[in-house]
């Protein structure tokens, strides 16, 4: 097939050097427009451009992908089938339509499951067992296309944020080739989905990482590993962020401690009183700091019992 292959995220690279490898050929590569990114806010371009220039594909970075002049310009491709994952815009109908296979989206949960923005974060948080990637049409709205192929994955008990990231965006390749084969030789049957199980999540901000300390430590431990690596979880000690990379779920003591409140700290960790049960930090970042363990964090700083960890807000 003649493919336009639309993406933005380093998520979507591994989709896009799968199509490469293929025996499909890649016309054109859409993305996102380069934008100014760190302190220097120096122009950067996006992973999936970097990608596409490696291989000397053509690159297209609309401002807007709805714009008559953009669509004219795919229509003159004659693509087969555009493939979809991560590319940041709602495409108009007129794009849609345009390849005789359609277009393609890979989706990173297991529709109609996690709509939206951020599936692969909520599914940690949420403390799924399984999750995974959806191959499907594409219509006007965001993710209720007919659904073509699935690969589900198992959730590690210390799986992250960013570990599922990486898990994920390595299976999107093997499932579009199956989906663009099948979708060719007419042996794929799109499914609806059911909206009335649908699940849309909101996108991830830097606030949700604020820690609530009355809520359970269960809930804690899953926010501190579906917010990492970003924006991370974190809470504020004697004036400080203090960023927590990994924890650990312990069971109440016998008596119960103000929430937010550390009930001791020592090498095995800090342990903090949530809402129901105690957290114990193993892993944390002072700001301004490196992250290390608790047992090298406390070498350089004292924690005493009863002292609280705050929240921002």
């Amino acid at each position: 097939m003649r493919i336009i292959f639309m993406g933005t995220p380093d998520f979507s690279v591994p989709t896009l050097e799968a199509l490469v490898a293929s025996e499909h050929e890649v016309i054109a590569v859409v993305t996102q427009p380069d934008k100014p990114k760190g302190r220097g806010k120096e122009i950067h371009m996006s992973p999936v451009k970097e990608c596409a220039l490696q291989h000397n594909i053509p690159v297209y970075q609309p401002v807007r992908a709805r714009d008559e002049a953009f669509v004219e310009e795919m229509r003159g491709l004659k693509p087969d089938a555009m493939v979809v994952i991560a590319f940041g815009q709602i495409l108009p109908k007129s794009l849609l339509d345009l390849p005789k296979y359609g277009c393609v989206n890979i989706h990173a949960s297991l529709l109609p499951k996690y709509r939206g923005a951020a599936p692969i974060q909520w599914a940690v948080i949420n403390g799924d067992e399984e999750t995974g990637i959806t191959t499907m049409m594409m219509d006007v709205e965001m993710d209720t296309g007919d659904m073509l192929e699935k690969t589900v994955v198992k959730l590690n008990p210390d799986e992250t944020g960013g570990s599922l990231f990486d898990r994920l965006s390595l299976l999107g390749g093997d499932l579009i080739l199956s989906t663009l084969s099948k979708l060719e030789k007419g042996e794929i049957t799109p499914v609806p989905q059911d909206h009335t199980q649908a699940t849309y999540v909101k996108k991830i901000s830097k606030s949700m990482g604020d820690i609530d300390w009355t809520m359970d430590a269960v809930s804690i431990e899953r926010l501190v590993r579906g917010l990492n690596p970003w924006p991370s979880a974190f809470t504020r000690w004697n004036g400080k962020m203090l960023k927590i990379w990994e924890a650990a779920v312990l069971p109440d003591p016998e008596k119960k401690a103000p929430c937010g409140s550390v009930i001791s700290a020592g090498d095995e960790g800090i342990k903090i009183q949530t809402g129901n049960g105690v957290l114990c930090v193993t892993s944390l970042q002072l700001e301004g700091k490196k992250r290390m363990d608790t047992a090298a964090f406390l070498r350089g700083y004292q924690v005493e019992s009863g002292c609280i960890m705050e929240r921002s807000e």
